[in-house]
């Protein structure tokens, strides 16, 4: 819903805090470690997922299906890594076909440090070579714990070399020089056995110096697992939300962050989502300078709210800020920052409650979801289709919302999953464009950021289909579809956002995911 309405109270603010309960953040999204995508690879149409390994180095696991086109006789993988100074990127891996699964690729590739990735995929075939770029962000986000078992096992075998180790040493100093058949004497068994004493205690030390050194380097790893940027959220003056990027190596004139490059035609994507989930806003804040961001606030009801900030940064990593904030009730008239801001108080449709497929949409027409009678399964691809039909039962003529057919927001009901999703995936497009656009002069600060942003004012508001098979055009016959699986069971609500006469429209849904067999 988006556009002026009445409203009473006045807001109350508190300090903000990174979302509790949130066990894992990954780099692009909240608890959704993996990408997906979905486009063209010139005339073939593929489907891409890449495993995030959540540890860097990290062996990472990639699946190409071919979903449509001329017959393919093979498909390569390189993962490229962001360096605008790159001359010739490596050879590329041959993805194995999958056995049982004329349409489906395999391969697991190195990502060897942190930052932005792009895999580039190629489909050689009866029409020739095609190729699509997928943004992958490669970070660290746990530590591999040793197995119990292994673990003894390694304690076993390890002993068991000190041990014969003290004993060769032993051995060669009581018997090495002696002939044949003689007889060590008192005196040279005492010596051996000094010094095998003196090499246990060496043996000893050794091992206290690796472990500190273990210590040390596992210490060092930990400190360095990716943690998204601090923010903090609150409310000035009459309802305006303000975003502040706090963190310290943000703010460091030395900062190793690139800048921010506009996705979508904006350099910030928020929404707030309240506790309860039956209150949503999608916003896009206006830069006031490079850290603070501020937006009109819709009249959502009041209560305490999640805030998720997705950002680009200009080396094509994309990552989700989070936040926490109160709103007390509405006041005042409510004007849009932005043109495409749009939210919703969802309590009145029926699917955001009852797990109903159907959501009667707020101008009357209506969005079905087509997931069929299949459970939902965590870790297995979800039918995410949705259909739009207007009030007379008829396929509706969808617009162009900032660039995509459609919109969808995804959040488990404790907050530790959130996505952002398009027709073309979890991928931010402006991480594409960084890759397809880089230079090597781009090693100046804001020399790409320059190029993007006069790229996004050609595109924005145009149909048609982006770099590398990313989907701009607007939903055929009313049906958007979404690649994607949720990452773990529970209860989830999704609201997909679509444009319809020049007024965006939101639906609601509820789904329960299942553990996976």
């Amino acid at each position: 819903m988006v556009g002026e309405l009445d409203g009473a109270g006045q807001a109350v603010t508190r300090g903000t805090f990174l979302l509790a309960g949130i066990f894992l953040a990954t780099s692009a999204h909240v608890g959704s470690p993996d990408t997906y995508f979905e486009g063209a690879a010139g005339a073939y149409v593929v489907r891409v997922i890449v495993r995030n390994p959540g540890v860097v180095p990290g062996l990472a696991q990639i699946t190409v299906r071919l979903l449509g086109g001329p017959s393919a006789r093979r498909v390569l993988v390189l993962p490229i890594f962001w360096d605008p100074r790159t001359a010739a990127p490596p050879p590329p891996d041959v993805a194995g076909r999958v056995p049982g699964d004329t349409t489906l690729y395999s391969t697991a590739l190195w990502l060897m440090q942190d930052g932005s990735y792009s895999v580039q995929v190629t489909v050689e075939g009866d029409a020739g070579p095609g190729t699509a770029l997928v943004p992958v962000q490669a970070v660290a986000t746990q530590r591999l714990e040793l197995q119990r078992p292994l673990g003894i096992g390694l304690a076993v075998l390890g002993a068991l070399l000190a041990v014969g180790a003290l004993t060769i040493i032993g051995a060669a100093v009581r018997e090495s020089v002696l002939a044949p058949g003689q007889v060590p004497d008192r005196r040279r068994t005492w010596r051996a056995r000094l010094t095998m004493l003196g090499s246990a205690a060496a043996i000893a030390l050794a091992l206290v110096g690796g472990r500190a050194w273990w210590s040390a380097v596992d210490a060092e790893y930990a400190s360095g697992l990716y943690r998204p940027l601090h923010v903090t959220a609150s409310v000035r003056g009459a309802r305006v939300l303000r975003l502040a990027i706090d963190d310290t190596t943000w703010t460091n004139p030395k900062r190793r962050w690139t800048p921010l490059i506009p996705d979508h035609g904006h350099l910030m994507h928020l929404f707030l989502v309240r506790d309860s989930l039956d209150a949503f806003a999608h916003l896009h804040p206006l830069p006031v300078d490079s850290s603070r961001f501020e937006s009109d606030l819709p009249p959502l009801p009041a209560g305490r709210y999640r805030v998720y900030a997705d950002i680009v940064h200009e080396s094509g990593f994309a990552q989700t800020l989070v936040a926490t904030m109160a709103l007390g009730a509405p006041s005042g008239r409510w004007r849009a920052s932005d043109a495409d801001d749009a939210w919703l108080a969802d309590t009145r449709q029926l699917s955001a409650v009852s797990l109903r497929p159907v959501a009667r949409l707020q101008d009357g027409s209506t969005m079905t979801w087509e997931r069929g009678e299949a459970r939902l399964v965590a870790g297995v691809e979800a039918p995410l289709r949705f259909v739009v039909r207007t009030p007379a039962r008829e396929p509706a003529t969808l617009e162009s919302y900032m660039g995509m057919a459609a919109h969808a927001m995804i959040v488990r009901d404790d907050g530790s999953v959130f996505v952002h999703l398009h027709p073309a995936g979890t991928i931010a497009l402006a991480s594409q464009q960084a890759f397809l656009l880089r230079q090597r002069g781009d090693t100046v600060r804001g020399a790409l950021g320059r190029r993007l942003t006069e790229l996004e004012k050609q595109m924005r508001g145009e149909g048609g289909v982006g770099p590398h098979g990313a989907n701009w055009s607007s939903g055929a016959q009313g049906v958007v579809s979404f690649p994607y699986a949720f990452p773990k069971p529970g209860e989830y609500r999704l609201w997909v956002q679509v444009k319809r006469n020049n007024r965006i429209l939101t639906g609601a849904f509820d789904a329960a995911i299942a553990p996976p067999r």
